[in-house]
């Protein structure tokens, strides 16, 4: 699949196994079967338009056949003589060289997905802001943000929704003015580093309490662990018509939980909170699997 000009191309393709790629390894080979691409041709005709032996052609239209690769369209009668009319049996192949690995099949067409992502993504348009938390000493501890490059990773899982960007839609929590306050927005890491996030941490269903714990007022639960985050999506308080996610955690470790399940459980993200499914908060631990510091997975709390 391509995209141009807001547009998506897309061609449909057949697995071909490797063992049967050498059918299409001669040049007279490709160019029998780009000769029957557009148009279905019977083997004489390929012979007299490529100005090749009748023989040849049909040796290599066998093998293509045999191969997958064409296949025969119809049969006709021509000059007296059955022809067969061969056209490719896909515009594309696809060889592979490894077994496939499960996938979250994820459609942006899926009403949940849809539901969930809007109105973050409009016509296939990013219609939201994302702020992250600064690098440099900021707020009355004088954070430094070690999560805000996080929000590429979420930033790359929303451009497989999207057709076009139209601007550069990621701020800094220090440059973030009271207008963009108003506007549809993600943002990444808690409130001590970032601190749009703590303008909308009171509103949040589930939040970061003031012993810097993640307390949910769904389950009445409280969260200690460092590698705790939380993903909640609620309509703007300063503005209802448009709407904020949080992803975020107590600390780095934390909102690299958030990001991961994100990324990985998304369609658990979509399905709302474990007590109460039309909220859309949930709360993940970051799990760290091959042992190496760092989180790569997560388990859904609530």
């Amino acid at each position: 699949m391509e995209r141009k000009k807001q547009k998506r191309y897309t061609l449909d393709a057949k697995e071909i196994e490797l063992d049967r790629l050498g059918s299409i390894g001669s040049k007279l080979a490709k160019r029998i079967v780009l000769a029957i691409v557009d148009k279905e041709k019977y083997p004489k005709q390929i012979s007299k338009e490529l100005k090749e032996n009748e023989q040849k052609i049909y040796y290599h239209v066998r093998n293509l056949e045999k191969a997958g690769i064409i296949r025969v369209a119809r049969q006709e009668t021509v000059h007296g003589t059955l022809a067969k009319f061969y056209k490719v049996a896909q515009p594309a192949l696809v060889l592979k060289f490894k077994e496939l690995v499960p996938s979250q099949e994820i459609s942006p067409s899926d009403e949940k997905v849809a539901r969930f992502l809007a109105p973050f993504i409009v016509d296939g348009k990013l219609d939201a802001r994302i702020i992250v938390g600064s690098p440099d000493p900021h707020g009355p501890e004088k954070a430094r943000s070690r999560d805000g490059y996080y929000g590429i990773d979420l930033a790359l899982f929303l451009g497989t929704f999207l057709n076009h960007v139209p601007e550069i839609n990621v701020r800094l929590d220090t440059e973030t003015t009271e207008d963009d306050l108003k506007e549809n927005l993600i943002l990444i890491g808690g409130p001590i580093t970032n601190r749009v996030t703590d303008r909308f941490n009171s509103n949040l269903p589930v939040y970061f309490a003031p012993d810097k714990n993640i307390y949910s007022k769904i389950s009445k639960t409280a969260y200690s662990s460092d590698e705790t985050g939380i993903i909640v999506k609620i309509k703007n308080p300063f503005n209802p018509d448009k709407s904020v996610i949080v992803v975020a955690g107590k600390r780095y470790s934390g909102t690299r939980a958030a990001v991961t399940a994100f990324l990985k459980g998304f369609k658990q993200v979509y399905s709302g909170n474990r007590f109460k499914p039309g909220i859309m908060a949930k709360v993940v631990e970051g799990l760290d699997l091959d042992s190496d510091g760092i989180v790569d997975s997560v388990e859904f709390r609530e």
